[in-house]
């Protein structure tokens, strides 16, 4: 592992100085002769620097320090530029030397890069290129012993370095920009991957206690039948047989709270916190949108909340709303729409989840929430459980709400309509 990251530290140095030396040869040369030169150099390693954070900065400086002198060594022999080697290594002596401060003085704010505003980082940048530049031209002064500048010749220098480290930094920022909205971007699907997760399983949970419950009746029932049978002196086979009955139905009530133990708890670790009811309503917009475009349909939702406000109870509020969602998309043939609506009124909050599908007749309507009840068929014609309505129903009485089912008036559809008591469902501050 250690090996590994540290030719992977390797690598990235060595890109950096290679790419340094190679936008070097991008430049102009602001005074007479080739004593001084602006390029891209500087720009591309102060990049490089902000991007490679984990980098060693001064190891990298000096790397990139002596790639660039070797480099441009290089360049003046391929293109003949009538200096010896020792001629050429010494005039661009100074280049390393930049790099190599440069390096050092952005190691002193290395660990504070992040809390700088951007408009700071550029100056601090501007700060740190010309007191590189001033020690490169020292450099040259004590080894070339070229001339001095005017005062108008500095002012440049200043002006060439905030435009320089101002440019970098802007692009450096914006590809900061784009990593985090690509974080985001990530972290959003997971959190709705998640959530489907949560909800499905907070359904699963639902379902398994319902059968426990009613396990332990009927193995209640099923006990007190054993004792009346045995009671009776003709039936002594019967009772043996209703109590082997007893006591397998006992033993899958047992293995159900098993499996309902390992999922809350599988549910409590991967689920926590709160959530605005409006990020609920997207959430169910948005997984149930991409249902519609897997069953090739071609449906427009829409959201309106009057009021907004965080609850912890999120988690079955998303099974409830994704559950009449995806009974919306299911009804409605090729195209149509769907509304998901909020408000607050009095001490209750309403949702309602409209539909432009067929509707459901008025004869069926008091019939709907009741288990096996249902108007979808597979393509073989089978009928579906009719479970999901009851279940979303049981839901809501959880929360002290009730549900209705009515005609819509506008789109032809159905609507239903959740009342939950606001208390049931808003966190306390």
């Amino acid at each position: 592992m250690g090996q590994s990251f540290l030719k992977s530290r390797l690598v990235q140095i060595s890109m950096a100085a290679a790419g340094t030396a190679v936008a070097g040869e991008f430049k102009i040369n602001p005074f007479d002769g080739d004593i001084f030169r602006i390029a891209m150099g500087s720009s591309a390693f102060l990049l490089f620097l902000l991007l490679m954070r984990r980098l060693p900065y001064v190891i990298t400086g000096v790397a990139t320090g002596i790639v660039v002198l070797l480099f441009r060594t290089a360049m003046d022999a391929v293109w003949g530029s009538g200096l010896t080697l020792l001629q050429s290594l010494t005039s661009h002596f100074s280049a390393m030397v930049y790099y190599m401060v440069f390096a050092l003085l952005m190691n002193l704010i290395k660990s504070r890069i992040d809390s700088f505003h951007p408009l700071v980082l550029g100056g601090v940048a501007a700060l740190i290129d010309l007191l590189s530049n001033e020690m490169e031209l020292l450099t040259r002064l004590i080894v070339l012993d070229s001339a001095t500048f005017r005062l108008n010749e500095w002012t440049y220098l200043m002006a060439i370095a905030v435009l320089r480290t101002y440019f970098t930094t802007g692009v450096y920022s914006s590809i900061s920009v784009s990593q985090l909205r690509i974080t985001q971007r990530e972290q959003t699907r997971r959190i709705e991957q998640m959530l489907g997760f949560g909800s499905g399983l907070y359904g699963e949970v639902f379902y398994l206690e319902k059968s426990i419950g009613t396990l332990e009746k009927v193995t209640l029932s099923s006990y007190e039948l054993y004792r009346n049978l045995k009671a009776e002196e003709e039936m002594p086979r019967f009772s043996r047989q209703v109590l082997e009955i007893t006591q397998q139905i006992h033993e899958v009530k047992k293995d159900s709270q098993r499996i309902l133990a390992g999922l809350v708890k599988l549910a409590e670790r991967e689920v926590t916190g709160d959530m605005p009811i409006s990020d609920i309503l997207r959430f169910t917009v948005k997984s149930n949108a991409n249902y519609a475009e897997m069953l090739g349909k071609q449906i427009s939702f829409s959201i309106q909340h009057t009021s907004d406000y965080t609850t912890d109870s999120y988690i079955p509020l998303l099974t409830l709303l994704n559950n009449l969602t995806a009974n919306a998309v299911e009804v409605i043939q090729g195209k149509g729409s769907i509304s998901l609506d909020m408000y607050e009124k009095e001490d209750n909050t309403l949702f309602t989840v409209t539909d432009s599908g067929s509707g459901i007749p008025e004869r069926d309507l008091e019939l709907v929430f009741e288990p096996g009840f249902t108007t979808k068929f597979n393509e073989e014609g089978v009928a579906a459980t009719g479970i999901g309505l009851s279940h979303v129903r049981d839901i809501v009485h959880l929360f002290a709400g009730e549900i209705t089912v009515q005609p819509a008036s506008h789109s032809g559809g159905a609507m239903f309509q959740i009342i939950v008591p606001t208390a049931q469902l808003r966190k306390e501050e």
